[in-house]
């Protein structure tokens, strides 16, 4: 059984430049109902009032953050059994522990493209496989979501012996 591609789909992020990025990644996918909120309340309040198939939200974000939100929606009797993936450019073992205790469905860190997405959200579906429509041209090279502010590189830790 495939996934369905006309399910909408929530994005979430507080930069703008971000949420056109991945919202064009979802439609070289083939997503084709693409919503979107520039934070946590505001999406809060679209979830409420609307059904998503899948939310895709930032970690980092103000006034309520992407992990916040995840609580919330996970509290929440009519929205906690949404699909949820986390995006974020922080790969902190904490967060992503932190994050699948509160029931995040996957985890990505960016920078991601199309192939990736497309993989973390058969991961969120099991073993229900994107096809493509007919009509969705076939992408060589997907762009990649560039990393949000690189911070300095950290050593490498040290082999264990």
């Amino acid at each position: 059984m495939a996934i369905d591609l006309s399910m909408p789909v929530l994005v979430v992020d507080d930069y703008s430049t971000m949420i056109r990025i991945i919202r064009n990644l979802l439609k070289q996918v083939g997503f084709q109902h693409i919503d979107d909120a520039n934070d946590g309340s505001t999406a809060l309040t679209k979830m409420r009032a609307n059904k998503y198939g899948l939310v895709i939200s930032d970690w980092n974000m103000e006034p309520m953050t992407g992990y916040d939100l995840l609580q919330q929606v996970r509290g929440d009797k009519a929205l906690a059994e949404t699909p949820f993936i986390m995006i974020t450019a922080e790969s902190k073992t904490e967060n992503v522990i932190a994050a699948k205790k509160a029931g995040v469905n996957n985890y990505i860190v960016k920078p991601f493209n199309a192939e990736t997405l497309r993989a973390k959200i058969e991961a969120v579906f099991e073993d229900a496989p994107i096809t493509a429509r007919r009509d969705t041209p076939v992408v060589a090279a997907p762009p990649t979501v560039p990393a949000a502010d690189p911070a300095p590189a950290s050593p490498a830790p040290a082999a264990a012996s």
